[in-house]
């Protein structure tokens, strides 16, 4: 089957590039996330799309809080690490620099920054989950500029 007439101006839609982290000390994990919008302003909120089937979908789905980490130009080890995922037993920050954020999720000490984020509601979205979700705290801890992604094609990642 061929792709949509949009498929091309789909993909090039700009999404910033992320990493998620949730979870706590051996149950905690970090995954790439590039579905991530400011989503207000009063209260501060963000969405973020996770692909339905992912355990971390089920653990926001729960309301676990998590932390978006902001990856900028120049770290792309970030997306080598965590764009591969990683199973529920797994270690996720094997020679990654993490402290915890007073939730205990970890935060990435080397990114950009990050946001603590509380998830407030779901809706399905396909085959994703898009979350709608709280910043509670965060903060800017480098400069640079933020990575941007522009996909090829609007039918995959």
């Amino acid at each position: 089957m061929s792709p949509p007439d949009f498929d091309s101006a789909l993909g090039r839609v700009p999404s910033g590039i992320y990493i998620l982290t949730i979870g706590r000390g051996d149950r905690a994990t970090g995954m790439l996330a590039s579905w991530v919008m400011q989503a207000g302003f009063d209260p501060p909120m963000v969405s973020v799309a996770v692909k339905q089937g992912r355990y971390v979908c089920d653990w926001l789905t729960e309301g676990q809080p998590f932390a978006l980490n902001l990856v900028g130009e120049g770290q792309g080890k970030f997306l080598s690490h965590f764009g591969k995922g990683f199973e529920p037993d797994e270690p996720a920050f094997e020679g990654v620099e993490t402290r915890p954020c007073p939730t205990g999720v970890p935060m990435l000490t080397e990114a950009m920054g990050h946001l603590e984020c509380e998830p407030a509601g779901h809706v399905d979205s396909g085959d994703h989950r898009l979350f709608l979700a709280r910043v509670v705290r965060g903060s800017l801890t480098g400069t640079g500029v933020p990575m941007v992604h522009v996909r090829k094609s609007g039918s995959h990642y």
